[in-house]
């Protein structure tokens, strides 16, 4: 392999050596590399765990067509999109389709599955709710016929090539007084309605909460119960930015607890999620002194905590948004995986792109979770699934296996800070019971090298998988059989490509 390809991401736009234009993070790993994950493209896969942020095309902080290209190498099917009624309808009656018509054809050519959000509102009528984060939604009794049939219109359009829908966006951001738990609830119910009434498989989601609030979860599923309206909704979904992506677990728990309550087996759902490149940013979390290692540390630690809770996870969003206007937001929200102008032109993909795609090409719908993974401090071959590791500090550790071969893997890092610029390593030693081990690797999922565990950090006794000396840092790495992987080995042995079985 040449050290381009260790070195250097590639472009998947781009061919020869113009490919290789960011150079990966300086990581010691004490370990021979062996190859580096190969992407998986969207066609590729029959369905994971992930979607992608695709926001704010309705008020052009983003253009589709600069990006469009790099959607399917990271290997996501589902894209959210908000629906635009005030780009839409700017004249009474009149609707304008061209420009979600085009995004919507392009995105399922591609194979790509949009999910849509019936989101904002729309100056033309009175009372017809805001056009930007935060606003109030529709309450006149002109606004709300006027929207639901703008809603209806749009289900109808698109029903042959969109089954997932989303109900307006953050209801109670910024603590909005107009959106009351209740006034959300009854706007979702009457926009579920609607999109039932006409395509009634609709997957919908439901609430979109703008950060976490018990209190108006409670009051939003409460008022849902009361009309009997829980079964209208396929998921719910919530956005939560905390510095630290693994500090939110309690606050989910709670969540979850309240959703069970009303409305057991709603599927959970982490509408938005993301980290930005750079200090003093647009949006959430902007007041930190990111980059675009600690920014992609932060997208896969969140990624991999919601897989290992059971919460699909929406990657928040494909590209820099240049805000502009009147909205609550002023400057660019840098959350993008790729890095555009202030006239929305990608520049090129940041180092969470190549760590996003790490991430889709190892975890999909050919895997399932090991729900008995859990740690113990002293571990026997009868401690089937648990795990010990050698050390005091928090440390995330999921297990995985392939459903037709129950081949194994695990996903770790220290996770109890936030993510940094440094990549220093600290050596652990893990014992794992009924593994399943046959030929264990490791992959740092930050920069996608694979690396060969020697024989004297890896030894077998019996049902007992016991490594020493383990290299792990707050981001992730993986304990996986080698089967399970799909990595370009060239240079280091005869074959070219390895493939998984």
């Amino acid at each position: 392999m040449s050290e381009k390809a260790v070195n250097y991401y590639r472009n998947p736009l781009k061919k020869g050596t113009e490919a290789y234009e960011i150079k990966k993070p300086d990581i010691a790993f004490k370990l021979p590399c062996i190859g580096t994950l190969i992407p998986k493209t969207t066609n590729e896969i029959a369905g994971s765990n992930w979607l992608l942020g695709c926001e704010t095309l309705d008020r052009d902080y983003a253009d589709y067509d600069q990006y469009k290209e790099y959607l399917c190498p990271l290997g996501i099917k589902y894209l959210r999109f908000q629906g635009g009624w005030a780009k839409t309808e700017k004249v009474q009656g009149v609707y304008d389709w061209a420009w979600l018509d085009h995004i919507i054809e392009d995105a399922v050519a591609r194979g790509l599955k949009p999910w849509l959000q019936t989101g904002y509102g729309n100056p033309v009528y009175s009372g017809a709710g805001g056009v930007n984060l935060g606003a109030g939604m529709p309450l006149s009794e002109t606004g709300r016929a006027a929207y639901e049939r703008w809603v209806s219109a749009m289900v109808t359009r698109y029903a042959d090539r969109v089954e997932d829908w989303e109900v307006w966006n953050e209801p109670n951001f910024g603590d909005n007084k107009v959106n009351t738990p209740e006034i959300a609830a009854d706007f979702n119910i009457r926009t579920a309605r609607v999109i039932r009434g006409i395509q009634p498989q609709a997957r919908i989601s439901a609430l979109a909460l703008g950060h976490m609030d018990e209190a108006y979860v409670e009051r939003f599923f409460r008022y849902l119960k009361e009309q009997d309206a829980c079964g209208l909704f396929h998921n719910v979904t919530y956005h939560d930015y905390v510095y630290n992506p693994d500090a939110n677990k309690l606050a989910v728990y709670k969540l979850r607890q309240i959703v069970e309550n009303y409305a057991p087996g709603l599927i959970m759902r982490q509408g938005e999620n993301g980290a930005p490149s750079e200090e003093n940013a647009g949006g959430a979390l902007g007041n930190y002194p990111w980059s675009e290692i600690s920014q992609a540390k932060w997208d896969m630690r969140r990624m991999l905590e919601n897989l290992g809770n059971d919460i699909q996870c929406s990657v928040f969003s494909i590209v820099e948004m240049q805000y502009s206007g009147n909205g609550p937001i002023t400057k660019t929200n840098t959350k993008g995986l790729l890095k555009s102008d202030a006239r929305n032109k990608v520049l090129r993909p940041k180092i969470a792109y190549y760590a996003v795609q790490h991430i889709t090409s190892v975890f999909d719908d050919t895997l399932e979770r090991v729900r008995e993974t859990g740690f113990r401090h002293s571990i026997d071959a009868g401690d089937r699934y648990k795990y010990h590791v050698s050390t005091d500090r928090s440390v995330s550790v999921y297990g995985y296996e392939k459903k037709e071969t129950g081949r194994r893997l695990y996903t770790i890092w220290m996770d109890d800070a936030i993510p940094g610029d440094s990549c220093v390593l600290t050596e652990l030693d893990f014992d794992f019971a009924d593994s399943q081990f046959e030929q264990p690797v490791l992959v740092d999922c930050l920069t996608g090298c694979v690396y060969e565990i020697p024989g004297e950090q890896w030894k077998k006794e019996g049902n007992m998988d016991r490594f020493r000396r383990i290299p792990v840092y707050d981001s992730p790495v993986l304990l996986v059989e080698r089967s399970l992987l799909f990595f370009d080995k060239s240079g280091f042995e005869s074959e070219e490509k390895e493939e998984p079985v």
